[in-house]
């Protein structure tokens, strides 16, 4: 019996299944490394099938089509050998993650200050008040109506004494963030202002359901809802210059796009956010989080990642801000259960979220 290690969430075995000798083969999950036996009588020749993994809830993707469409394949996917798996490419992505723009220092130095005990709304408003953009955006949040104060938010001392620390830091978030993720993303078909909404979206719905289950992980909920795509303003430029092989394997594969990052690329933006968290000395609870969002159960227990990909999973089902990247999106069931989270609260959560940024974006 031939046994097949899977490198990728997508992997051809039609070769593999023709060297076999025996009863089948041997499949390993590639995310928690589960190894199954299938009978080849079970399976279906000539077609690309998916498989679920009972012990991830992962999904492993066989394609057991003809050599000839499998060679056709290879043929379409030899230019890009050496760009996937290249260390220069590698190194490259990583090295962008340090040319990417910095957190504004005001958010950096007003985070800091709201995270105090011993700090007052006086020395917020002094560091706020350093940087004009930040200024105009605070305050435009405060004023939205997510908060009830429309029109009745005039300066930063006002807004922090009446919104208080916890709010005033998540509206801070926001205001530092909207210039980067406001941005179009080519590689990932996403209009200017798309990232925003769909991050807006997550960061909600984070905090609508950390809130159920526990009110303490809010804000951190929130801030890693709200930077969680982060990784895809890196990766965007790659992805563009790889437009037609992702266009052709995309049609031609039923994969998802976390699995298509990594076949172009060797990197998915999940990676890579961790990478730029880091570099912004986000907490470690919350870059864990974001590393592992798309798939919690790796991360044995993280409550926010499980969060944070509940809400990513709600926020791609409203449409809010969904982009090609949208296909294919796997929802680990398991995360339901961890979080308390049935079936039917679903639709509730996502009316909620569309609630939320909506409002939000009307200041």
């Amino acid at each position: 019996m031939t046994s097949i290690r899977v490198k990728s969430e997508s992997v051809r075995v039609s070769y593999a299944i023709s060297w076999s000798r025996g009863a089948g083969v041997k499949i390993e999950c590639p995310q928690c490394c589960k190894i199954y036996s299938i009978p080849n009588d079970r399976l279906p020749q000539g077609k690309l099938i998916n498989l679920p993994c009972s012990a991830c809830k992962g999904t492993i993707t066989l394609d057991l089509r003809s050599k000839d469409n499998e060679s056709q394949d290879i043929e379409k996917d030899s230019s890009l050998t050496e760009e996937i798996v290249g260390e220069e490419l590698k190194h490259r992505i990583l090295s962008s993650v340090k040319d990417l723009p910095p957190m504004p220092q005001t958010v950096n130095k007003a985070r800091k200050i709201l995270s105090d005990p011993q700090s007052n709304f006086d020395q917020i408003a002094k560091v706020i008040e350093t940087d004009q953009a930040i200024v105009t955006r605070v305050l435009k949040m405060a004023n939205s109506a997510y908060y009830g104060l429309t029109g009745r938010v005039s300066t930063i001392q006002h807004a922090s004494s009446v919104l208080g620390y916890r709010t005033l830091s998540e509206i801070i978030t926001m205001a530092g963030s909207s210039n980067l993720l406001e941005r179009a993303l080519d590689g990932y078909q996403l209009e200017a202002g798309a990232l925003w909404e769909h991050s807006l979206c997550v960061a909600f719905g984070s905090k609508i359901i950390a809130k159920k289950i526990n009110p303490a992980l809010e804000n951190d909920a929130f801030t890693s809802g709200l930077i969680h795509d982060t990784g895809k303003i890196v990766l965007d430029p790659y992805l563009s210059e790889r437009g037609k092989h992702l266009k052709s394997i995309s049609s031609y594969e039923q994969i998802d796009f976390l699995s298509l990052e990594r076949r172009l690329l060797g990197f998915d933006h999940a990676e890579i956010a961790f990478e730029l968290c880091r570099s912004w000395n986000i907490p470690e609870d919350l870059t864990v989080a974001i590393r592992y969002h798309h798939n919690p159960s790796l991360c044995k227990g993280n409550m926010l990642a499980n969060i944070v990909h509940l809400a990513d999973a709600l926020a791609m089902m409203s449409g809010l801000g969904t982009g090609i990247d949208g296909m294919q999106y796997a929802l680990e069931e398991s995360a339901l259960e961890i979080l308390s989270v049935s079936e039917e609260d679903l639709p509730v959560i996502i009316a909620e979220m569309a609630e939320s940024v909506k409002d939000i974006e009307s200041g």
